[in-house]
């Protein structure tokens, strides 16, 4: 099946390439320019391994994102809170509506390129805090994109039920070089590793029993959900 996939560059989407293209014809992936602080870094791990695989890589322009919408994750919001990744003041990280607006995009991009499916990497350990990864919020996008293209595009999401050890372990088994995936969203020249993304990032490779190639600013005890 002819697929489209959303690659952001961090550990989710980039097992997700790597596990579609064992799967399925992949006809190209799309990356969201959207303001965030992490999406420099994060974009070129996506570029790169798009590259390594010949694969046609977009990058799509939302400067409205971080000129109108409210979220610390953005350039325009606050600092980027520490801590374990499913706290209460994680939420501050949530852009609203994000994976609705990529995915209809990517949807018409999908269409566009006679694919007949897109796959997103969101995974279980999302559900806590950011509504758009949760399964009933799926349920909708993928109806609304199966009805409304004439492709009936499908939506493909692997990780639903998969937590972010399980993808480290997976992208493990696939060969993928992990020190070429970005999670940290302060977006400093190294991973901080005392931000959500961060901590989940180190308590993944811990609990998959992994060897954690990210080199970070800080380490030490990892915090308590």
């Amino acid at each position: 099946m002819k697929t489209l996939v959303l690659l952001s560059g961090g550990m989710d989407s980039t097992v997700a390439l790597y596990q579609a293209r064992q799967e399925h014809e992949v006809v190209g992936a799309v990356s969201f320019d959207y303001g965030s602080k992490h999406n420099a870094s994060e974009i070129a791990m996506a570029r790169w391994h798009c590259q390594q695989f010949g694969l046609r890589h977009d990058v799509v322009a939302l400067p409205f994102v971080n000129e109108l919408f409210a979220s610390d994750l953005l350039q325009s919001g606050g600092d980027i809170p520490e801590g374990h990744y499913a706290d209460e003041n994680m939420k501050r990280t949530v852009v609203p509506f994000r994976n609705g607006i990529m995915l209809a995009i990517a949807c018409g991009i999908a269409e566009s390129r006679e694919a007949e499916a897109l796959v997103i990497a969101a995974h279980a350990g999302d559900h806590a805090i950011y509504p758009d990864c949760r399964e009933p919020f799926m349920q909708a996008m993928a109806a609304s994109m199966r009805e409304g293209t004439y492709a009936r595009i499908e939506l493909l999401r692997p990780f639903m039920s998969m937590d972010k050890t399980g993808i480290a372990k997976l992208g493990h088994d696939l060969g993928i070089d992990f020190a070429r995936t970005w999670s940290c969203y302060k977006g400093g020249p190294i991973h901080c590793g005392r931000c959500g993304t961060c901590v989940e990032r180190r308590e993944a490779f811990m609990l998959a029993g992994l060897d954690d190639p990210t080199e970070y600013a800080l380490q030490g005890a990892l915090p308590s959900a």
